[in-house]
């Protein structure tokens, strides 16, 4: 069964194209914002996925459109390698420490698309990428892929440990929710 999403999103704004392996396989990610490709690549490392991300977005204006369109085309990508989610442990949940943060994540891989986020990040910015879009990515791949989705940065004084805390949380998480048990989908309905 291949469990693969592939995903072109282009607008006026941005160009972006994503393969998404739950499976795993190679890793490259090129969106522009250095911080963002970190944050990306470690969420690929930590959720065993193969990930190739390519993003040209208006960074001259900042990098909302290009962080937010990575979110939605990746979320698209995750709802495709998902399929009809048959044999999904489903739910998947997470604590990671980076140093002084703790971030935290509950998922369910139930096709409803929901997202509650907590953190409140001391710095406006790591390097190029504005911490206030860290929410604005998991919200956009929530929605698209389906996912209903908490995070949540317990406490933290360093934006970068809190950020990287969040997606490796994530990572952990849906690695846990997309892991292969059986053949039926974990409903009582029968249906996600």
């Amino acid at each position: 069964m291949s469990r693969i999403g592939e995903v072109r999103r282009k607008t006026r704004e941005t160009d972006v194209s994503v393969t998404l392996n739950l499976d795993g396989g190679p890793r490259d990610i090129a969106t522009g914002v250095g911080f963002f490709d970190h944050m990306l690549t470690a969420l690929a490392v930590h959720g065993g996925l193969g990930l190739t991300v390519r993003a040209q977005g208006d960074l001259d204006v900042d990098c909302h459109h290009t962080v937010e369109d990575v979110g939605i085309a990746l979320g698209q990508a995750l709802g495709q390698a998902l399929g009809g989610k048959e044999g999904l442990r489903r739910y998947g949940s997470a604590y990671i420490p980076m140093d002084e943060a703790l971030g935290f994540c509950a998922l369910d891989l139930s096709g409803r698309a929901f997202l509650v986020f907590s953190a409140a990040f001391p710095e406006e910015r790591v390097g190029a990428f504005d911490t206030c879009m860290t929410g604005e990515f998991f919200r956009a791949l929530a929605v698209n892929a389906g996912v209903t989705l908490h995070l949540e940065c317990r406490y933290g004084k360093n934006s970068h440990h809190m950020i990287e805390a969040l997606f490796k949380a994530f990572a952990h998480a849906l690695r846990e929710g997309a892991a292969v048990e059986g053949t039926e989908v974990l409903s009582s309905k029968g249906v996600l």
